[in-house]
């Protein structure tokens, strides 16, 4: 993969769009987001606006992430990272996001979600 390759510039897109995200800047989302965008997550909404306002009040949006992994294949760039809630009533969680983009803009999100055992329960570790 050459760095000029599609996959590696929405490797770069997402990654910078992350850390923005990760910082606090929810409004990155408006430059990331194609109007159309289509969520395939349960209860997420669909379209750019919707998603950004639903975002900025989801428990993400005020969470600690920690970015393990970033995989791209051309159009599509996965994410896996913790997200740690503030406070300690809520468990951590372990995070996959698959991002489809087209013309420098995200156009569609599915996402895996499961809580993050005990390091007893994960030898080889989650991350």
């Amino acid at each position: 993969m050459t760095n000029d390759s599609a996959a590696a510039r929405n490797r770069e897109l997402l990654r910078n769009g992350f850390t923005e995200f990760a910082a606090g800047n929810v409004d990155v989302l408006g430059t990331l987001l194609h109007d159309d965008f289509l969520e395939h997550s349960p209860g997420n909404p669909s379209g750019k606006d919707a998603f950004i306002e639903f975002i900025a009040q989801a428990p993400v949006a005020g969470s600690k992430l920690e970015l393990a992994r970033v995989i791209a294949d051309d159009e599509y760039v996965v994410m896996h990272y913790r997200m740690i809630p503030p406070g300690d009533e809520e468990p951590d969680l372990a995070v996959v996001d698959i991002w489809r983009v087209a013309d420098g803009k995200i156009v569609e999100h599915w996402d895996v979600v499961q809580t993050v055992p005990e390091p007893a329960q994960i030898p080889h570790g989650m991350f």
